[in-house]
């Protein structure tokens, strides 16, 4: 796994998380900036600006970062919807330069429509079956639950709607704290996501404050997240992963 630069400090928190989890995608495939040029069709001049974050990269580049690591591209698309709206408020504008080779063009319509199809499929699979999970027991304080003490709206298949926000309340069961949004206590946060809901109620109700309850992975989400990292010895990234969602679940 290669060790990464440290991204820009300047850089806004959307584009961050959008880069932050491109450079676990490529990680977990294995391929060098080399090999992605050949299996994408963008260069791997443009792939070393993508994932250093001086450049944002186009949607259909994020689309086969996805393929080519044999993921769902749905919410890294999401995350890139997000950071597009950061960049452009910005200024910085995307290099007109990094298209595909002419040669990978057809390969790639061809791919793009198989990769719309299957996540259309797995939006209408999710509304089938998802169901709300449940949990129980009792909060920490009144004091920090407050905020976080409605009933839960009912569980389905995610859909962000901009300025929608859900009630939290915060149980303990068999030693584990839930908001009854998600079970994970494993899932790297992208969001828009139920994961995304679940570990704000749970900053909120170990008392750091993520903002709006939205299941989205904003500015304030990741300020509170470094600030529960730093109390609990944690490297204070502001991602959720593991050993961050195990003390959550505390």
């Amino acid at each position: 796994m290669p060790r990464w630069k440290e991204l820009p400090s300047s850089l806004d928190e959307r584009v961050r998380n959008l880069v932050v989890q491109m450079r676990r995608l490529k990680d977990r495939s294995g391929l060098s900036l080399a090999s992605l040029q050949t299996k994408t069709g963008y260069s791997s001049s443009s792939w070393e600006r993508y994932l250093s974050g001086r450049a944002l990269p186009p949607r259909k580049a994020v689309e086969e970062l996805a393929r080519v690591s044999g993921l769902d591209p749905a919410r890294l698309l999401v995350l890139h919807e997000l950071a597009e709206e950061a960049w452009n408020q910005e200024g910085p504008a995307v290099s007109v330069a990094d298209t595909p080779k002419p040669e990978n063009a057809r390969r790639r319509m061809v791919l793009i429509g198989v990769c719309a199809a299957v996540v259309l499929g797995l939006v209408l699979a999710g509304a089938l079956l998802a169901a709300p999970w449940k949990d129980g027991g009792n909060g920490k304080n009144a004091a920090t639950t407050a905020r976080y003490n409605s009933a839960p709206a009912s569980r389905g298949a995610f859909a962000y709607k901009a300025g929608k926000t859900y009630p939290c309340t915060v149980r303990r069961e068999n030693g584990r704290l839930s908001a009854s949004y998600s079970d994970t206590h494993t899932a790297l946060l992208s969001g828009p996501a139920w994961d995304v809901v679940e570990a704000q109620c749970l900053l909120g109700y170990h008392g750091f404050d993520p903002g709006d309850v939205d299941g989205v992975v904003g500015p304030r989400t990741t300020r509170a997240v470094k600030r529960l990292q730093q109390k609990a010895d944690l490297p204070p990234d502001g991602i959720v992963g593991p050993q961050t969602w195990q003390v959550l679940r505390k």
